[in-house]
C-alpha cells in the first residue's frame, strides 16, 4: 500500500469575518500494483490556523479585495507555505459578502492562491447545509436518527437547515445577525441595517444613526430578533416580520409536520456569545454579545435539546477540498470530447424528490435545478439519484425524459447533461437519453460513484479502453 500526504488549504471570505486554514490529507492507495488505483483520505489534521480577521471593507457594498489578498498572502508566509506546495482546496466567499457588488471581483484575486480549487459564493441556503455540515448537527442527525435545526448566526445573516436522520430536509435564511447594528468606539451606532430597523420599529426599539443607544433599546432589538427565529421554528405565531426580513433568494424554511424538531445547534460567531456568556457587552462593536444573550434567555434555547457544536465560528470554513478519487462502474455511457471537467458541483436529490422525477414531474425538477444553479456560482451541474434496482423500460424511459426536459430549461446550449446514479442503471439510462437527444447535447451517466450534496466533482479522461471514468469527489472537511 502506497501513503501520500497532501497540503489542503480552505479560504473563507464572511461577513464579519474571514480566515485560512491549511490542513494534511494523508491519502492512501489500497490496490495492488496490476489493479486500477483505490485511493482515499485515511487521516486528516489542521496545521495551521490563521487569525481570525475582520472582513475588509471599502464600504458598506464593497469588499477590499487588495488587503484581503494581502491577508491571505501573509496568513500564506506565516504557515511557510508556497502556492507549489498545495495540492487542493477551496475558496468560499458566505454571507453577505456573497451579495456584495464586486463579490466575483474578489473571487478572482484568490482564485490564484487556489489553482483549480473550488472558488465559489455559496448562496444562503447553499451556506445553512455546509455550517450544518461543519457544526456537527447533520452528524449527530445522522447517527441518532433524529430531527437536528441548525441556526448559524453570523454578522450578516442566520442560516437555517433542518436535518432529518441526517438528510437535509428543510432550510431558510433570516437577515439576523450580529452586525446588523454596529457601534463606533464613542458608544454611537454608525450603522443599523434595513432588516434591524424593521424590528426595532416593530419592537419599540429607538435606534438612530448617530446617537448613543441605552443598552435597554438594544436588548429589545435583539429580543425581537430572537423571538422572529422563534416563529420560524413554530414557537411562535408567525407575524409579517418573518417574511420581511427572510434574506433574498433562500427559500421558505418549512417544517416537516408529522417528525417534530427534537435538538438544535448553534454555529457562526454569535453561537461562541450563546454557549459562553459574561463577555463585554460591545466586545466586537456590534449586537453579537447582546444577540446571544438574547438568545439564550429566550424560548429557543429552552424549548429544545441543545446540543454543542463542534465547531462554531469556524463552521463555514471549508478546511480543505477533502478528494477521494474512484473509479466509476462499467456499466455508464458518456459523449466523447468532453473529459477532463473540473469542479462541478453536485445537486444530490433526496428521496422524495427523486420519486418526483421517476413519476415525470418535468416542472419540479426544472425549478430545483434552477434554484441550485441559482445557490452556486457555476453554470453547470451534476444531477445525483439514487435511482431503482431493476427498473422496467418504461420506467427508465420516463426518467430520460423528465430528467431531460426538466434539465434543459436551465442548462446553457450545448453543455452536458451529467448524471450520477447509485444504482447499476447508469448505460441503460444514459443511452435512453442519448436517445432522446438526438445529438442536440452531450450526455454523461455513471454509476457507482458516492456523492453528497456540497461536493464537487471532477471527471478525468476515460481509461482502460474507455470503459471506465476516473472521478473525484471532493468533500468539504470543516476546521
Amino acid at each position: 500500500m502506497d501513503n501520500k500526504t497532501m497540503l489542503s488549504v480552505g479560504i473563507d471570505i464572511g461577513t464579519s469575518t474571514s480566515q485560512v486554514i491549511f490542513s494534511e490529507l494523508t491519502v492512501e492507495n489500497t490496490a495492488g500494483y496490476f489493479s486500477v488505483p483505490s485511493i482515499s483520505i485515511i487521516d486528516k489534521k489542521v496545521v495551521y490556523q490563521s487569525p481570525i480577521y475582520r472582513t475588509p471593507m471599502i464600504d458598506a457594498s464593497l469588499i477590499d479585495g487588495d488587503t484581503l489578498e494581502q491577508i491571505v498572502e501573509k496568513e500564506y508566509n506565516l504557515a511557510g507555505v508556497k502556492g507549489s506546495q498545495v495540492e487542493t482546496g477551496a475558496v468560499i466567499i458566505t454571507g453577505e459578502s456573497a451579495r456584495k457588488e464586486n463579490a466575483r471581483m474578489v473571487l478572482g484575486k484568490m482564485s490564484h492562491f487556489a489553482g483549480d480549487f473550488v472558488v465559489s459564493t455559496a448562496g444562503p441556503d447553499l451556506e445553512s447545509v455546509i455550517a450544518g455540515q461543519g457544526s456537527g448537527a447533520q452528524q449527530f442527525s445522522e447517527e441518532n436518527g433524529a430531527v437536528v435545526v441548525n441556526l448559524d448566526i453570523g454578522g450578516g445573516t442566520t442560516n437555517v437547515v433542518l436535518f432529518d436522520s441526517g438528510e437535509v430536509r428543510a432550510r431558510g435564511c433570516l437577515d439576523i445577525g450580529g452586525r446588523q447594528v454596529t457601534i463606533d468606539r464613542s458608544g454611537k451606532i454608525n450603522y443599523i441595517s434595513s432588516s434591524a430597523t424593521k424590528i426595532a420599529k416593530a419592537f419599540r426599539a429607538d435606534l438612530k444613526v448617530g446617537e448613543v443607544p441605552s443598552k435597554e433599546m438594544l436588548e429589545k432589538l435583539c429580543d425581537g430578533m430572537s423571538q422572529i427565529l422563534e416563529q420560524m421554528l413554530g414557537l411562535e405565531e408567525e407575524t409579517y416580520l418573518l417574511k420581511e426580513v427572510r434574506t433574498a433568494g433562500s427559500q421558505q424554511f418549512q417544517r416537516i409536520p408529522d417528525r417534530p424538531i427534537q435538538y438544535i445547534c448553534f454555529s457562526g460567531g454569535v453561537a461562541d456569545c450563546i454557549y459562553h456568556t459574561g463577555q463585554d457587552s460591545f466586545a466586537y462593536g456590534d449586537i453579537g454579545v447582546l444577540l446571544g444573550e438574547a438568545i439564550r434567555r429566550g424560548n429557543l434555547f429552552h424549548a429544545f435539546k441543545v446540543i454543542d457544536a463542534a465547531q462554531t465560528i469556524r463552521a463555514t470554513v471549508i478546511g480543505a477540498g477533502n478528494y477521494t478519487t474512484t473509479i466509476s462502474g462499467s456499466t455508464i455511457a458518456y459523449s466523447d470530447g468532453l473529459f477532463p471537467m473540473k469542479n462541478i458541483p453536485v445537486l444530490k436529490l433526496t428521496d422524495n424528490e427523486e420519486e418526483q422525477c421517476w413519476i415525470g414531474n418535468r416542472r419540479f425538477l426544472e425549478n430545483k435545478a434552477r434554484w441550485f444553479l441559482s445557490q452556486n456560482d457555476s453554470e453547470q451541474m451534476v444531477l445525483a439519484l439514487e435511482g431503482r434496482s431493476n427498473p422496467d423500460y418504461q420506467e427508465l424511459k420516463l426518467l430520460a425524459e423528465t430528467l431531460i426536459e426538466g434539465m434543459e430549461p436551465v442548462l446553457r446550449e450545448k453543455d452536458p447533461l451529467i448524471i450520477i446514479v447509485k444504482e447499476d442503471i447508469a448505460k441503460a439510462l444514459g443511452q435512453l437519453m442519448k436517445q432522446q437527444l438526438r445529438g442536440r447535447r452531450p450526455v454523461v451517466s455513471v454509476d457507482a460513484i458516492k456523492v453528497q450534496q456540497n461536493n464537487f466533482v471532477d471527471f478525468g479522461r476515460p481509461i482502460m479502453n474507455g470503459l471506465v471514468i476516473p472521478v473525484i469527489v471532493k468533500t468539504l472537511i470543516f476546521g
